[in-house]
């Protein structure tokens, strides 16, 4: 199979190590010419250029830009395609894609594979890092059966997990797990930055540990990654803020109250739900999924 991608960085350099690793041909675009070099010279493409029409005889097009390039791009390219091209993208929003896309291709299929690393750029590109993660396809009513069949096998050949849900599923289940520990990660980060006293905040800094580390790492991501999220899928992100408020404001009250055997059970009910939220394999070192 010819497989396009559009995009050469962290997530479209590893589909194309993964792909070509499978006995797929991969062609590649990226916007620089030294990311085409790149790409070609670590294995991610068989072929790399900066020009869409380049693509025009490939079987599949993953789209691997930032969200707010998707739908320009995807505007740009779809003149160049045979009509029985099946178009995706990998974009951690789902809802403001499928609806801009949907209505220029037939054939395109929502999709979010739920992988990544806090570096970005085809020199961390690697093979395997969408084994045993989650794999997301939102299709709608109106999908070619055949494309989304089409994309799950693709994501299954990757050893993924594939999910299906609609769109607005994805968004609301995303905003949670991903869109949220951004949005609050970053604001643990800010209340540290906000301590008055100087001596405090650097004593703070040289004590920081593992618990620090990870409870602020993807806050400390790549800030254009947060805005996105923040922008595509602002009513869920703040559905989750509002609802993050309310709990943060419970265990605030229950603190001020002194009721200690309260707090001790909602730690407990934390202790024996966070299983089922991390029962796949460990992910990487994810920035935003």
């Amino acid at each position: 199979m010819k497989i396009g991608i559009v995009g050469l960085g962290l997530i479209g350099g590893s589909l194309g190590l993964d792909f070509r690793t499978l006995g797929h041909e991969v062609w590649g675009v990226a916007r620089r010419a030294t990311t085409c070099e790149a790409a070609i010279a670590c294995g991610a493409v068989d072929v790399a250029s900066t020009e869409l029409q380049s693509l025009r005889s490939v079987d599949v097009v993953f789209l691997c830009t930032p969200i707010h390039m998707i739908a320009a791009i995807a505007a740009d390219l779809i003149p160049h395609l045979t009509p029985t091209t099946v178009l995706t993208d990998v974009g951690s929003v789902k809802g403001a894609i499928v609806d801009a896309l949907s209505p220029l291709w037939p054939n395109f299929v929502g999709g979010h594979p739920m992988a990544g690393k806090s570096a970005v750029g085809i020199a961390v590109a690697e093979p395997q890092l969408f084994a045993h993660r989650a794999y997301v396809i939102t299709p709608t009513d109106q999908t070619s059966p055949a494309a989304v069949a089409l994309l799950t096998d693709l994501a299954h050949s990757l050893h993924a997990h594939v999910f299906t849900c609609s769109p607005a599923e994805h968004d609301r289940a995303v905003a949670w797990i991903s869109h949220l520990p951004v949005m609050v990660s970053g604001s643990l980060i800010q209340a540290c930055l906000r301590e008055p006293e100087a001596a405090v905040r650097q004593l703070a800094q040289q004590f920081a540990s593992s618990g620090f580390r990870d409870t602020s790492r993807v806050g400390g991501g790549h800030p254009e990654l947060g805005v996105m999220m923040a922008r595509y899928n602002r009513d869920e992100v703040l559905r989750s803020l509002q609802g993050y408020q309310q709990a943060l404001q419970h265990i605030t009250t229950l603190i001020e109250q002194e009721d200690w055997a309260a707090i001790a059970e909602v730690l407990a009910t934390n202790h024996a739900a966070r299983p089922e939220f991390i029962r796949s394999t460990p992910a990487p070192d994810i920035a935003a999924s």
